[in-house]
């Protein structure tokens, strides 16, 4: 792993050093009033024991309480600001990401699988950013806390601040150094383990029908299980030296306190301590140790943010595309000539395609399933390569022209898309930030899902489960079809919108996109409704084998008519079925 990893991750928190610092503050007064409460509580119950008058135990009393109830208040304010430092650090990474992975090459994608990407801007981000909370904010309250107290001993009793003060070390250095050690490799494994763990399960939860049809099921299984077991071992290979770590903090608190009354003892009998100050000076240390007993799990979240780190910055320095060549202002039209269509390493699977798309104009490419449809759609988006022939936008090369200009003009809408956990305002928004809830209301309307609105308990700002688990499969397809109208792009491709619908909301949706005064490419399975677009290209054995209106290739094209034929056949059996 290269040096500086987490250095430079925790730079990109961005964070703001007065807030930091005021969390550090917070943290080292709220353990300084359990280190306090600790020597007042030692002097109050050895005071006391000597019988002396109330009114001398009265402002000790009162010290107890302050301290007892300072340390909780503090406590508070200290996760209030520190964890406040900490989401608005991942904030800042994920938004860094987001916005590096919008402009970098289509390959740094295709190379990860769904649930690596989503593990590494989602879990991994979060890693990082737990090093805050969990390993900064710990050692610095530590060093703080252990100096301040082995100086207040000192002033007692020096013999017994320098005791403290090697204690300290062996619990706050050595502890700490052993657990990280053993951390660094194992935390690298565990990790990798978590993030082939993640991405293998949400495939098998994404894909189950698909696998199991395939016989591809208990390959996935058994990785799963393989992934787990070295996540078990990784973990267990970690237990013994944390366990040491931990069984050396004990070690220094006995020895802190054995220390004391060693020296202690004969300071009494010499008449240089009181018994009531040995009291305070032996009781105090069991208090002060506790800033360091979080130092080994802050070593070992160290470790876990560093590996964290390189596999998020190995996203943020993936290859970008190349600097533009051409600087003048590009939009539409998107014009395709003698494109061939398919996925790195692969053969292609359509070849010769020729295509125009401009405002006000719509296509659809239609096809058996299996042709290549999705795959001629994402390459027409620039996000694959194309392997042959030219792709121009605005007569610019797409290939010279940087992803932000490309994004900027031509949307596409996968089936496959991303709906996160949040509220159905905020997925919308992942379009264009600015949306309003008008906006929102009316696209979701134009899709067919007002009453699903109507019917939701929060409207716009319902939660929904992770990757909209809790909608149905046409509900959450049509969610992504009105988040991918409300881009302000002047060109849309759509990825199979009628998936999961009945023929008659299908095909109204189909036709409304149809008509949209923006440039249209439409992949769909439905044939009914194309009469409403300009072009129809018929998709077959890799190649267009026709194109024109749909009347055209009801006229001209046998397996464009027995295509329409049969769905047509079907839609009546459905419609008896539902009579």
């Amino acid at each position: 792993m290269t040096r500086g990893t987490l250095r430079r991750a925790v730079r990109l928190l961005d964070i703001e050093p007065r807030r930091l610092a005021l969390a550090l503050l917070l943290g080292t007064l709220a353990l300084g009033c359990g280190v306090a409460l600790a020597a007042v509580s030692a002097w109050l119950i050895a005071r006391a024991s000597q019988m002396p008058p109330v009114l001398q135990l009265s402002v000790a009393t009162v010290a107890v309480r302050a301290f007892g109830i300072g340390r909780g208040v503090l406590r508070y304010l200290e996760r209030l600001v520190s964890h406040d430092v900490a989401l608005r650090g991942m904030t800042q990474l994920r938004t860094t990401l987001y916005d590096r992975l919008a402009t970098a090459r289509p390959e740094t994608l295709l190379r990860l699988r769904r649930g690596d990407l989503l593990a590494r801007v989602g879990a991994d981000v979060d890693t990082v950013g737990d090093v805050v909370v969990r390993g900064l904010l710990p050692a610095g309250v530590a060093t703080l806390l252990g100096a301040g107290t082995v100086l207040a001993m000192s002033l007692f009793w020096p013999p017994a601040g320098l005791a403290l003060a090697g204690c300290l070390l062996l619990a706050g250095v050595a502890g700490p150094v052993i657990a990280a050690r053993a951390a660094r490799t194992t935390e690298e494994r565990a990790l990798q383990s978590r993030a082939d763990m993640t991405a293998t399960a949400l495939g098998l939860l994404d894909d189950a029908g698909p696998l199991v049809v395939a016989g591809r099921a208990p390959g996935e299984l058994a990785a799963l299980r393989d992934a787990d077991r070295r996540l078990a071992v990784a973990t267990d290979a970690g237990a013994g030296p944390a366990a040491l770590a931990a069984g050396l903090g004990q070690l220094a608190v006995g020895l802190a306190v054995l220390a004391a009354l060693v020296t202690g003892v004969p300071a009494v009998g010499a008449g240089l301590l009181t018994p009531v100050e040995l009291a305070v000076v032996v009781l105090t240390p069991l208090a002060a140790f506790e800033a360091t007993s979080l130092l080994p799990a802050a070593a070992i979240q160290v470790q876990r943010s560093r590996a964290a780190a390189a596999r998020v910055l190995a996203l943020l320095d993936a290859p970008t595309d190349p600097a533009p060549t051409d600087h003048g202002p590009a939009g539409p039209p998107l014009v395709a000539v003698d494109v061939a269509a398919g996925w790195p390493g692969a053969v292609p699977v359509v070849t010769g395609l020729d295509l125009e798309l401009r405002p006000g104009r719509s296509v659809a490419i239609v096809g058996p399933s299996g042709t290549g449809k999705t795959t001629t759609l994402l390459t027409l988006a620039g996000l694959l390569p194309r392997r042959h022939g030219s792709l121009t936008l605005g007569g610019h090369d797409v290939d010279h022209l940087d992803r932000g200009t490309v994004v900027g003009a031509v949307v596409v809408g996968t089936e496959d898309a991303h709906v996160f956990g949040t509220t159905v305002l905020e997925n919308l928004r992942v379009a264009r930030g600015d949306v309003t809830e008008a906006e929102a209301v009316a696209v979701l309307a134009r899709v067919g899902l007002d009453e699903w609105l109507d019917g939701l308990p929060d409207g716009l700002d319902t939660l929904l489960g992770p990757d909209a688990r809790t909608v149905s499969g046409g509900e959450r397809r049509r969610l992504l079809v009105a988040r991918t109208l409300l881009s302000p792009a002047a060109l849309l491709l759509v990825d199979e919108p009628a998936e999961h619908l009945d023929p008659q909301r299908a095909d109204a949706l189909v036709a409304d996109l149809l008509d949209d005064p923006r440039g249209v490419v439409l992949v769909t399975h439905r044939l009914t409704p194309l009469a409403a677009a300009d072009e129809i290209l018929w998709l077959q054995d890799g190649l267009v084998r026709a194109r024109g209106t749909h009347a055209d290739l009801v006229a001209s094209s046998p397996g464009y008519r027995e295509a329409l034929q049969r769905e047509r056949a079907g839609d009546e059996t459905e419609a008896e079925r539902a009579r």
